[in-house]
């Protein structure tokens, strides 16, 4: 009698079609499981409305964020041609106006389907605080006409404002820390040093800086799960700009008509107008009475007498409190590193003097062989610099390494912990960055796409799979055990 085939059996097909339905299934659910994900991205736009330029970048962060804090990168930025917009207080139209080319840029660098979820925000700085101090009318007035250019976009427009120094300061250190990975990993914190035309900002954590002395300077922060209490303070008129002014009310108090500046160069001479000068809350009040309506302005380039001149603007004597830094400022001691940027790190770049680790003797002799440099010999050398630039850089170098040792007290030795910046991984240094960091806790994310099995139940069903398809394996070769135990055994 022919023996049947075991396979012919029912429960054997069945067995064998079940296993192959596990085998669809296993291959089926490791393919989805690894499928590449696509990530989202969220925009944001900020101008940086600056004393003397205003400038436009634009942000990405994906969707989904770390802490609560979203993964800002900086992915473009232009700047707006012309002044900064508190240079438009008698034609506020024209400070809308200066930002059309700026935002047609945005629109081509945002995806478009991105737009209407796009924030923009513009952040006024020192210049529009002086405007709005001097002429509260006229700040408004500019502020109307940047508003309703801004509403013409098709972003999601969330408002203009001027932004207090102390935020600018805050900000400002935010930016450097979380650039250079510092919040994330909770290491040290750098400080930031910042130095516009119209004020300058100074930004740091101390450990023996709780913000009970002077507590107006303590800012509180919760960044990446970590709290911080920083120190920061602006002084408002001590942007190198409106310094500059003060350095020539000093020397034109009795009205001359002519001056020999020593922070100019040999050779250098100038038409200056007296309302031009003094047209300035910081120096407004000062303006010598019956003085000419111009004066000459000639440079003889002395750095050593030019940085006497500089520390004449600092009351470096009076200070109520343990420590002070310049006109009775509150300063705990300097600790850590410092990122220095803005005007600073322009300046210095110029002047090729970014590099800390030279003495601070060195930088200083040859600033003075800089400073002694003959005008004409300079532009020379420089034909490509626009000469309202140029010839600052003498006063412009000596105001720095002046309020960095004179006025916030670092030293011979603390100097080497300066580190001038421009940029920290493709983004610029500056307050935008920080305050968009800031701004996208208030954003809501978006639900990313994610696998569609979290990890340990993809594991879990492949184990059970892998499981299954061994245990009908083995009841597939149930059939061949009684055959296998009807063999004689051979002793």
């Amino acid at each position: 009698m022919k023996e049947k085939n075991p396979w012919h059996k029912p429960v054997t097909i069945i067995i064998t079609v079940i296993g192959v339905i596990a085998i669809v299934a296993l291959v089926t659910v490791a393919v989805l499981q690894n499928r590449p994900v696509s990530q989202k991205y969220k925009y944001g736009i900020v101008l940086d409305a600056g004393s003397s330029h205003t400038a436009l970048y634009i942000y990405e962060w994906p969707a989904e964020k770390d802490n609560n804090t979203g993964r800002v990168e900086q992915t473009h930025s232009c700047k707006v041609k012309g002044k900064g917009i508190s240079s438009y207080a008698s034609e506020p139209w024209k400070a809308g106006e200066s930002l059309t080319l700026c935002m047609q840029e945005a629109e081509q660098k945002v995806p478009k389907k991105r737009h209407h979820e796009t924030p923009l925000y513009l952040g006024a700085t020192a210049g529009m605080r002086l405007l709005n101090m001097e002429n509260s009318s006229a700040s408004d007035k500019v502020f109307q006409a940047v508003e309703k250019a801004l509403q013409k976009s098709p972003f999601s427009y969330q408002g203009a404002r001027i932004l207090s120094g102390q935020e600018e300061g805050a900000f400002g250190w935010v930016t450097v820390n979380y650039l250079d990975d510092r919040l994330m990993q909770g290491l040290e914190t750098t400080g930031a040093l910042d130095l516009g035309g119209a004020s300058t900002q100074i930004s740091f954590v101390s450990d023996n800086y709780d913000g009970s002395e002077s507590p107006s300077n303590s800012v509180a922060f919760r960044l990446y799960g970590n709290d911080y209490n920083l120190y920061t303070h602006s002084f408002l008129c001590y942007g190198k700009d409106q310094v500059l002014r003060m350095a020539l009310a000093q020397q034109t108090q009795s009205g001359p008509r002519t001056i020999l500046d020593p922070c100019f160069h040999p050779g250098y001479t100038e038409i200056k107008n007296y309302s031009v000068l003094y047209d300035s809350p910081c120096v407004s009040d000062r303006k010598p009475q019956g003085a000419p309506v111009s004066f000459n302005h000639r440079g003889n380039g002395s750095f050593g007498q030019c940085q006497e001149i500089v520390k004449s603007v600092f009351n470096i004597t009076s200070c109520k409190y343990s420590q002070c830094s310049f006109n009775g400022v509150f300063q705990p001691l300097l600790q850590g590193p410092f990122g220095a940027f803005s005007a600073y790190y322009f300046v210095m770049n110029f002047l090729n003097l970014t590099d800390t680790s030279i003495p601070l003797d060195t930088v200083k002799d040859k600033l003075t062989r800089y400073c002694a440099t003959p005008w004409d010999q300079i532009k020379l050398q420089h034909p490509n610099v626009k000469l309202n630039y140029l010839e600052e850089y003498c006063f412009s170098g000596t105001y720095i390494l002046t309020l960095l040792t004179e006025g916030y007290n670092f030293t011979s030795e603390s100097y080497s912990n300066i580190k001038f910046i421009k940029k920290i991984k493709g983004s610029d240094a500056g307050w935008t960055l920080g305050y968009m960091l800031n701004l996208t806790n208030m954003i809501p994310a978006e639900a990313p796409d994610s696998p569609p099995l979290p990890h340990a139940g993809y594991v879990s069903i492949v184990t059970i799979i892998a499981l299954l398809l061994v245990v009908l394996f083995i009841l597939s070769l149930r059939p061949l055990w009684p055959r296998c135990s009807k063999q004689p055994h051979i002793i």
